[in-house]
């Protein structure tokens, strides 16, 4: 892999992204104000002639930006209870190294890939109950960060295979992906603040009303929509970052490339077993928060095709490909079971 060209690709891609939401933004607030102004210009064609009152633009324009960031800084202000809260809230333990080999294995491994990273060793927590392989950091900076690790991956990776998942958690915490993420979902919510906006004025009597009320609406929503979009595309950008990290930080193809391999292998045998690997929800006990869905190390299952288009993480396959430049096999587990009676 060559992982200095993918850095510096996804970056890139990160940047250019970036760029467009912004303009995504002021596109929603310019939409919002003609369409109000083509409402006007209806109502004034039908119910006679009114002149735009004075200061019409600035006021749509004002309120627009106030759902906006106003919506903005709430959501932020909901995610950044840090991220010691965050695990205890999906149900993750603190890490207890006195009491388990895989567990102090961990712990040794986080403090050898941050002293290669250059970063503070965060809090190592365990999702004691999901037996899926997964991973996510979280954090909204280094004081509270935390990585959190599954069951799962303690029970089938190798010290190696664990040595690429922490690196590509640290990378998250390290390029600030968690924080970035947080102010990308807030901005998305204030979109969304806006389609609400508008519906609340097409439930109001006034015909009027319901006409701002309507173009209030549609804004909104295509704006939603979009912002949905760019969110998932930037952070799939991300996790490339964080892939190339990984095998930059651990010199090894194999470490989060074995990862990825034997998390397709679980999923081959959830296929075998329930007929979907998607109807295998039990085993991601835990991660089927939505506030934790854009940190983890794979995807989870998803109840809906909606869910999938706007998937935040690239497929499995096609990051191991990336990873070793041609498609692999999946690897055998060293624990090759599924929970019974589910």
């Amino acid at each position: 892999m060559r992982f200095w060209e993918r850095q510096r690709e996804a970056r890139r891609s990160t940047r250019w992204l970036l760029l467009v939401f912004g303009l995504c933004v002021l596109a929603v607030v310019a939409s919002v104000h003609l369409g109000l102004m083509l409402a006007w210009w209806l109502g004034t064609m039908l119910f006679g002639g009114w002149d735009y009152p004075t200061g019409f633009a600035a006021v749509n324009i004002g309120v627009t930006l106030l759902l906006v960031l106003g919506g903005s800084w709430i959501e932020l202000d909901q995610l950044r209870h840090g991220g010691r809260k965050l695990a205890v809230r999906v149900g993750a333990r603190e890490a207890r190294p006195g009491g388990s080999l895989a567990e102090q294995q961990l712990c040794n491994i986080v403090d050898e890939m941050c002293i290669a990273a250059h970063w503070p060793a965060p809090q190592v927590t365990v999702l004691a109950r999901t037996e899926a392989i997964n991973a996510f950091a979280a954090g909204w900076d280094a004081e509270d960060a935390i990585i959190a690790v599954t069951q799962g991956a303690l029970e089938q990776l190798n010290r190696e295979e664990m040595q690429g998942l922490v690196a590509h958690e640290l990378s998250h915490l390290r390029e600030g992906d968690t924080r970035l993420n947080m102010q990308l979902a807030g901005m998305v919510y204030g979109l969304e603040l806006i389609h609400n906006f508008g519906q609340s004025l097409r439930e109001r009597d006034s015909i009027f009303t319901q006409w701002f009320g309507m173009f209030i609406q549609a804004s909104g929503f295509v704006g939603w929509l979009c912002g949905q979009l760019l969110k998932a595309a930037v952070s799939r950008q991300r996790e490339y970052l964080a892939d190339a990290r990984a095998v930059q930080w651990t010199r090894s193809k194999d470490g989060l490339g074995g990862v990825l391999r034997k998390v397709l292998t679980q999923r081959a045998l959830a296929q075998q077993q329930y007929g979907s690997w998607q109807a295998d929800a039990r085993s991601h006990a835990g991660l089927d928060h939505r506030i934790v869905q854009h940190m983890l190390l794979a995807e989870t299952p998803h109840a809906s095709r909606l869910e999938d288009w706007l998937e935040s993480h690239p497929t499995v396959p096609e990051r191991i490909r990336r990873i070793y430049g041609r498609d692999m096999r999946p690897l055998p587990l060293p624990f090759n079971t599924l929970p019974q009676g589910r």
